[in-house]
C-alpha cells in the first residue's frame, strides 16, 4: 500500500506523522528546495509565511480551544509550536525559523516516512493526500483540477513587514501588553492625533504593487491589507490594528490616539513584525509610509509585506468530513487548499485526514469528531456548507453545536462550550491510542 502526502507544510507534516505513528509507511513529497512558491524562502518544512502567531492560547477562545484539542489528540505540530514559542501576551507565537527546523527534524526522525524532493504533477499513490497549500504549483493544479471537476476558488492573502529591533526609536516607543496581560511582550509605537491623520492620509494614497486578478472583495477579512482597511475610514484602522485601548504611554500617562504594536519574531529578540500591517504597497512606499510612525522613523526592513493569491477547492461539493473526495475515497485534501483558513486549522485538517486514512486501512469505523468540538465543526463546515457561497473558515464558536441550556452570559457560555468540547476530545483521544 503506497501512501503519498504531497506537500510538507503544516497539514502535510502533521498528516504524515499521524499515519507513521500508527505503523504505516508514508512518502512525503515536497518540491523544496528544487522549487519554491513566490511566498516561501526557506528549505525547511512547515514554513510560516504570513505571521509567526498561531493566535490566542486562551482555551475559552475558539483558537485557543482548537490548540488544546490538538494537544490532547497528540498533535506533533502544536508540540513543536509550544517548544519554540516567543513571548506574545495571551497568544501562541513562535520563532518561525526554529519552529520550521523543529518540525523538519521531527519528520526526518521517522524511519517510516520517506522524504521525496520532486515537483509532483499527479497522484501516484494508492492513497494520495494533497496538502500542497494555497500556492499549489501549476504542475499540480492541472491534476487537481481534473479530480475536482475544475471547482476552484481563491482569495488574496497578505503578509506583514519585519524590522530590526535596533532600528526602533525607543524614545518614541514603550513596552507593554494590552491591559497588562502577559509579560510586556509587545513594543508599542504611539501616535498622536495629528501624526495619525498624516499617516492615514499617506497610507490611503500610497502606490500599491500590481497583483494579477486582484479584487478588494476577494481579500480574506482577517488578512486584509492595512491600506485597503484604511480606505474604509480613519476609525476602521484606529479601532482595528491601531487601537490604543488597554495601553497607557508611561511618558505621558495617557492613552495614545493610535498605537502600532510590534511582536517579537525570533527568540534572539532581534526582529519584530508589524502586527496587523499586512500590505501590498510597493516596497519603497512601505518604507516611506510606515516610517512616518515616529518610533519607526529609522526602521530597517529585513522583509517587506507581500500579497499573493490563495487557491482552494469548492470543498462542500467535493469532500466528506474526513477530507476525502466523495467520488474517490483514496484521494484526500488537507490544509488551506481544502478550505480551512489558518495555521492551526490546517494542522487540524492534517490530523483528521491522517487518522481517517489509518482507520480506512485498518478497516475500522471512522471517528466522529463531533460538532461539539472545533475540529469536528470545521470538518463539517468544509463538507456541508453552501458551496455556492463557500469561503475559507477560521475556528470560531459560531460553528459549534449550541448548548442544551440557554446561557446569556457570553463569557460563561464560552467556558461551557470549551469544557464540553474538551470532554468529547478526551473520549476521542482514547480511541486513537
Amino acid at each position: 500500500m503506497k501512501i503519498d502526502v504531497i506537500g510538507a507544510g503544516l497539514a502535510g507534516c502533521e498528516c504524515a506523522m499521524q499515519i507513521a505513528d500508527r505503523g504505516f509507511e508514508v512518502n512525503l513529497i515536497e518540491m523544496k528546495p528544487l522549487k519554491k512558491s513566490p511566498a516561501h524562502h526557506a528549505d525547511t518544512f512547515a514554513e510560516l509565511v504570513c505571521s509567526n502567531s498561531l493566535k490566542s492560547n486562551d482555551v475559552n477562545t475558539a483558537g485557543g480551544l482548537l490548540k488544546e484539542e490538538l494537544r490532547i489528540l497528540g498533535s506533533h505540530l502544536i508540540e513543536c509550536a509550544d517548544a519554540t514559542k516567543v513571548p506574545a501576551g495571551g497568544a501562541l507565537a513562535v520563532d518561525r525559523d526554529l519552529f520550521s527546523q523543529a518540525v523538519t527534524q521531527k519528520v526526518k526522525s521517522y524511519k517510516n516516512i520517506k522524504i521525496i524532493n520532486k515537483i509532483a504533477n499527479k497522484a501516484e499513490g494508492d492513497i494520495t493526500v494533497f496538502a500542497s497549500g494555497p500556492l499549489t504549483d501549476e504542475d499540480l493544479i492541472g491534476e487537481i483540477s481534473k479530480l475536482c471537476k475544475n471547482e476552484f476558488l481563491h482569495f488574496f492573502d497578505a503578509a506583514s513587514p519585519i524590522i530590526t529591533k535596533d532600528s526602533i526609536d525607543f524614545d518614541r516607543a514603550f513596552i507593554s501588553s494590552r491591559y497588562g496581560k502577559g509579560d510586556d511582550d509587545y513594543i508599542n509605537c504611539p501616535m498622536n492625533k495629528a501624526e495619525f491623520e498624516d499617516f492615514w492620509n499617506e497610507l490611503v494614497n500610497a502606490e500599491t504593487a500590481h497583483v494579477k486578478d486582484f479584487e478588494e472583495n476577494m481579500v480574506f477579512e482577517s488578512c486584509m491589507p492595512i491600506e485597503v482597511m484604511a480606505k474604509r475610514g480613519m476609525d476602521t484602522i484606529r479601532f482595528g490594528p491601531l487601537k490604543p485601548v488597554g495601553l497607557i504611554d508611561p511618558k505621558t500617562q495617557r492613552r495614545p490616539w493610535a498605537v502600532l504594536q510590534l511582536r517579537k519574531e525570533n527568540n534572539y529578540d532581534t526582529l519584530y513584525n508589524l502586527v496587523g500591517f499586512q500590505t501590498h504597497l510597493t516596497f519603497p512606499e512601505q518604507r516611506r509610509v510606515f516610517s512616518m510612525i515616529p518610533a519607526l522613523k529609522n526602521a530597517e526592513f529585513v522583509r517587506y509585506g507581500v500579497m499573493h493569491k490563495n487557491t482552494y477547492i469548492n470543498s462542500p461539493d467535493l469532500l466528506d468530513k474526513n477530507f476525502s473526495l466523495i467520488d474517490n475515497q483514496n484521494i484526500y485534501f488537507a490544509g488551506q487548499i481544502s478550505g480551512v483558513e489558518g495555521y492551526v486549522e490546517s494542522i487540524a485538517s492534517g490530523l483528521v485526514a491522517g487518522v481517517s486514512i489509518v482507520n480506512k486501512l485498518q478497516g475500522k469505523q471512522q471517528i466522529d469528531f463531533s460538532t461539539k468540538t472545533i475540529i469536528g465543526a470545521l470538518s463539517k463546515y468544509i463538507s456541508s456548507s453552501c458551496g455556492k457561497f463557500f469561503q475559507p473558515m477560521n475556528a470560531n464558536f459560531g460553528i459549534l453545536d449550541g448548548l442544551e441550556i440557554h446561557e446569556r452570559d457570553k463569557q460563561k457560555k464560552k467556558q461551557m462550550l470549551s469544557q464540553r468540547s474538551i470532554e468529547h476530545i478526551r473520549q476521542i483521544a482514547t480511541l486513537l491510542k
